[in-house]
């Protein structure tokens, strides 16, 4: 990857590692669909504003708006929604390390819907390890169901798998011809649309109470910074490096919300915490394949 790419890979670590963040303290005084509804809906009007200023507007003709819903549902509404609520019951950072078995899924979902990406032994082995990590990171409350974490971590899960389906299906966006702005706009306004009436039914905002200005701008950031640059900088390293370069952005975003936690939320993680990660990290290291290319180019 260009000098250039690299960069766009460390800043969408750093704003989506901060999304765990911004997410907790909006979580502090609002329900979850709520707060995803806020992110989307405001990421939406500033990309559609921006594509106005720029290109005239999204809502022409011949815009995908099938796979604009399908990726909003598979890359936005169902998994901001499963960890907002998974954060209600575990710490920003312990949800960013179970982020991070995206690439895991990934692996599996692609063995299944494509034809050039099969599992084979390397990728079996970096499977073992990473569930190695997820086990050891819940640990012993698996087996206790009664524990609210454990559900939790299981929504944090399934998160990761709805972002395996949606790194698979995103590949159709190279062939439409659609440019990273188009896309990550009409990706939010369609996640909009679906979590508007859910949001209404379950959460019925306009019986909250008003939020402070702390929570205002922790929305703020997710949707402009997190969700609107983030997923124009998501859909341009796509375009320009590829779906496996595009993964490297899970090895860092872990770290950007662990420190966030700790610092400003006072979050404290386990030692399995970190054993865990380690071990999801050996794992995201065996698929990627730089670390052994560059060992093999050395003997």
């Amino acid at each position: 990857m260009s000098s250039r790419v690299w960069l766009w890979l460390f800043s969408l670590s750093a704003l989506w590692g901060g999304t765990f963040f911004f997410a907790k303290v909006a979580l502090g005084e609002l329900p979850p669909f709520t707060v995803v509804f806020a992110r989307v809906a405001l990421a939406a009007i500033a990309l559609n504003v921006a594509l106005l200023a720029t290109t005239g507007g999204l809502f022409g003709r011949g815009m995908p708006w099938h796979a604009f819903f399908a990726m909003a549902l598979l890359n936005n509404a169902l998994p901001f929604s499963l960890i907002a609520w998974g954060q209600t019951q575990i710490a920003s950072g312990l949800a960013s390390i179970l982020n991070a078995t995206t690439p895991l899924f990934t692996v599996v979902v692609a063995h299944f819907l494509t034809e050039d990406e099969r599992i084979t032994g390397p990728k079996i082995a970096a499977l073992l390890a990473g569930i190695a990590g997820v086990v050891l990171l819940i640990g012993p409350d698996m087996l206790d169901r009664a524990v609210t974490g454990v559900w939790g971590q299981f929504a944090c899960l399934g998160a990761s798998l709805c972002y395996a389906f949606a790194g698979i299906y995103g590949r159709r966006f190279r062939s439409l011809g659609i440019g990273s702005m188009e896309a990550a706009a009409g990706q939010v306004t369609a996640s909009t649309m679906l979590i508007l009436p859910v949001m209404a039914i379950i959460d019925r905002p306009w019986e909250l109470a008003l939020p402070s200005a702390t929570v205002w701008a922790a929305l703020a950031a997710a949707a402009l910074l997190s969700t609107a640059l983030g997923y124009v900088l998501y859909f341009r390293i796509l375009a320009a490096a590829g779906a496996t370069n595009l993964l490297l952005v899970t090895f860092l975003m872990p770290v950007m919300a662990i420190l966030l936690g700790s610092a400003v939320l006072g979050e404290r993680l386990e030692p399995r915490h970190f054993t865990g990660m380690g071990l999801i990290g050996l794992g995201l290291v065996m698929i990627d394949g730089r670390i052994a290319k560059v060992l093999r180019a050395a003997k």
